[in-house]
């Protein structure tokens, strides 16, 4: 089940790629656990002022629409 979950997510993580690569940024996949999804925001993104609302608005927004079990993503710097 665990592994299912983590596939659903790492192909909504390749869903928003491209978007944060266009910008310059990129996002890695650090853990899954309790349904919370902990990424970490690279590139440009790191120091991106906007980059509370695209983790929320963009990255957990995706993620959900492929695994809506997923409770919270979170960026750990």
């Amino acid at each position: 089940m665990q592994e299912e979950l983590k596939n659903k997510v790492i192909k909504a993580l390749d869903e928003i790629r491209p978007f944060l690569k266009s910008d310059g940024g990129d996002i890695e996949l650090l853990d899954l656990k309790d349904d919370i999804v902990v990424v970490r925001l690279l590139g440009t993104c790191t120091d991106c002022t906007v980059n509370q609302m695209t983790l929320k608005s963009g990255v957990e927004m995706t993620i959900k629409k492929y695994a809506p079990e997923i409770k919270e993503v979170i960026n750990q710097q």
